[in-house]
């Protein structure tokens, strides 16, 4: 679980975006990263046992700063108001597809995949789609798949409005060609965030995407 101390000060900072009252509330601040940071070096202790690419991991390297980068944003909040880790091989700057786990009161999720690649790696994982769109669409209605995410997420910010040049209109795979990101989330309640359950949560979530993961890995590093 997370402690409530961490969520309240997530409430409260979404309430007082400012410096002076961050300041003024450092310590919070910094318990409630510590907490967190236990929390994602706990899971990866433990699915590490299952996927040994990311066994080595040290949170700090998976944690995201909660300073906003504002320069080219009308938004000039200073702070985010959530905690985020993303856990992959080689830390939270690596290309490879990964896990993520999203820490914000109202509004926590956990999941993961591949968020906007670069054009080479995007065609790469396209082609392994078309190729192999048999074995990837067995990832994906796998029950524990199924039953903790349902679908990729398609929306507009994620899918093109049609199918990419290169592939036949009619490809039975059209859908998943037509991504830009390859993403799954599942909701965590504020009632599971202080929940006992909370690792057992995240680590059947982080079971059920393994599979995907490693699909998009494997093209990626071909």
């Amino acid at each position: 679980m997370l402690p409530a101390a961490a969520v309240k000060f997530l409430k409260d900072l979404d309430k007082n975006n400012n410096k002076p009252w961050f300041e003024k509330n450092r310590g919070l601040y910094e318990s409630s990263k510590t907490a967190f940071a236990e929390f994602v070096q706990a899971v990866i202790d433990k699915h590490g046992k299952k996927d040994e690419g990311i066994a080595s991991l040290k949170a700090k390297d998976c944690m995201f700063r909660i300073n906003r980068d504002v320069r080219f944003s009308k938004d000039k909040s200073p702070y985010k108001n959530n905690f985020g880790a993303s856990i992959s091989k080689g830390g939270k700057k690596s290309i490879q597809a990964g896990y993520y786990f999203h820490f914000q009161p109202g509004a926590s999720f956990v999941g993961g995949g591949l968020w906007m690649p670069m054009p080479p790696e995007l065609k790469k994982i396209r082609q392994e789609v078309d190729y192999c769109f048999d074995e990837f669409r067995k990832i994906l209605s796998a029950k524990k798949f199924k039953d903790c995410y349902g679908d990729l997420i398609k929306n507009e910010e994620t899918s093109l409005k049609k199918i990419p040049q290169g592939f036949e209109a009619d490809n039975p795979a059209g859908d998943y060609l037509k991504l830009k990101s390859f993403i799954a989330t599942r909701p965590i309640s504020d009632k599971e965030l202080l929940s006992k359950d909370l690792l057992k949560i995240t680590l059947q979530s982080f079971e059920a995407l393994q599979p995907l993961l490693a699909f998009l890995n494997r093209a990626v590093e071909e």
